[in-house]
């Protein structure tokens, strides 16, 4: 498979290499100053480097931020590249904390380049109960002659799994309740209670929450959708970071069109 992060750098060579200065200035090439340097000669190009996603704490001295996926070792939970908790003292903990009622099939998924703040708790369906009579106590789970319950007790509802999109932002003492799906893009704003689905790139708040804004209209989350930057390689991310952050819809609909299809 073609690595798509040459691409950007390979095109400008072509077009520049006949003029060593306008090399000099082609984006996404690095020199070294001199003619040669730690065996590194001068215009030969030298991509952009992402931050290790395998590494726990990304930020050195700053215990409380930890990537996910590295961490994480639960069979139930799959979380992506890139996706920080942030707490000031339990940030290792995250499935014990976070991740509560993981006892059936069920499971939670999360995506890329997600932004997780501290307090905020996944449900999985463990936590439901049936309600098919009067009582919702689950009789089954205590054993002895109740164990002639335990079909009931299995019989509770499950909307299946929990799936987090990818550069999703999640508030402080955000819960999110079973079987709930947030799209690409989505912020949840501090201790909102998540009972429903969350359109892609909306704002959402309360409890219930609900959308209180949508960050793009329409065309501009379709655009988005199709530009998936979250799929592009570490190093043309790591090259268009600024434009990821700062820049328009249809400015990364642009750069996607420029890297082969993944």
């Amino acid at each position: 498979m073609q690595d798509r992060s040459r691409r950007p750098v390979e095109t400008c060579i072509q077009r520049r290499a006949p003029h060593r200065q306008e090399l000099l200035d082609c984006p996404g090439i690095q020199h070294t100053g001199s003619r040669r340097a730690s065996g590194i000669l001068i215009g030969v190009p030298v991509l952009p480097q992402a931050p290790d996603p395998t590494v726990v704490h990304p930020i050195a001295g700053q215990p409380r931020v930890v990537f996910l996926r590295p961490l994480v070792s639960h069979p139930a939970v799959e979380i992506g590249e890139y996706t920080y908790y942030d707490h000031p003292t339990r940030a290792e903990r995250f499935e014990e904390d976070a991740v509560l009622y993981a006892f059936g099939p069920e499971r939670l998924i999360i995506g890329r380049f997600c932004a997780i703040a501290a307090g905020a708790r996944f449900l999985l369906p463990g936590a439901n109960h049936a309600d098919r009579g009067p009582s919702t106590y689950p009789f089954g789970i205590f054993g002895a002659s109740w164990e002639a319950t335990m079909d009931l007790v299995l019989s509770a509802p499950s909307r299946g799994n929990t799936v987090v999109g990818h550069d999703v932002w999640i508030g402080y003492q955000t819960l999110v309740l079973p079987g709930v799906a947030i799209g690409h893009g989505a912020v949840i704003a501090a201790a909102s209670v998540v009972a429903a689905d969350v359109p892609p790139y909306a704002v959402v708040a309360g409890n219930p929450a609900r959308v209180v804004r949508r960050r793009f209209d329409d065309a501009d989350v379709e655009r988005l959708l199709r530009a998936a930057w979250w799929d592009w390689p570490p190093a043309s991310i790591t090259e268009h970071a600024r434009t990821i952050m700062a820049g328009t819809p249809s400015d990364l609909e642009r750069i996607a069109r420029t890297l082969p299809a993944h």
